[in-house]
């Protein structure tokens, strides 16, 4: 089950604060992207987490049938 969140964080002052959570590898930093595109805003600074290291593992559920 996947269990990705994205934390976002409007400040007084006119900041925005993301944070991803369940969300390993460079990936975050697609979800970044696309929130700089969506609030029309730069990333001024960014720290990485113990998940950006982590590698995604991907399940395959198909089965293949080599029986001809």
């Amino acid at each position: 089950m996947d269990n990705k969140k994205l934390k976002i964080q409007l400040l007084p002052n006119g900041e925005i604060k993301m944070h991803t959570e369940g969300v390993k590898g460079k990936k975050c930093l697609d979800y970044a992207k696309l929130l700089e595109q969506l609030a029309d805003a730069k990333i001024t600074s960014q720290e990485l987490t113990a998940e950006y290291y982590e590698t995604e593992v991907y399940e395959d559920n198909n089965l293949y049938n080599s029986q001809q």
